[in-house]
């Protein structure tokens, strides 16, 4: 799949729980191995950036994704299989102008 096929997503996370920035680490290398699989299978999806939601404290509590796909299918079955949440999948827009 080319890179002009793929779509670009953003996915909203909501945790139940606040969770440590640690813990954040280790979903986030645990994401990335599951990315690796799926492109090995020939799923059309890469990570782009992400956005990191804190309470007062300081802990997480969800991130705003941006991911480049093949189609919504597969953010879901990222999601699954890396025991990710995906609270909301859309498509992006463009982005707003201004100060």
């Amino acid at each position: 799949m080319s890179d002009e096929e793929l779509e670009d997503f953003t996915i909203l996370r909501e945790l139940d729980e606040p969770i440590t920035e640690e813990e954040l680490d280790a979903a986030g290398e645990q994401s990335g191995e599951v990315l690796e699989r799926l492109r090995e299978e020939g799923v059309g999806i890469e990570w782009v950036d992400s956005e990191v939601m804190t309470d007062e404290d300081g802990d997480v509590t969800g991130t705003f994704c941006h991911y480049r796909a093949e189609d919504a299918e597969a953010i879901r079955e990222h999601a699954e299989r890396a025991g990710l949440p995906a609270t909301r999948i859309d498509r992006r827009g463009e982005p707003l102008e201004g100060e």
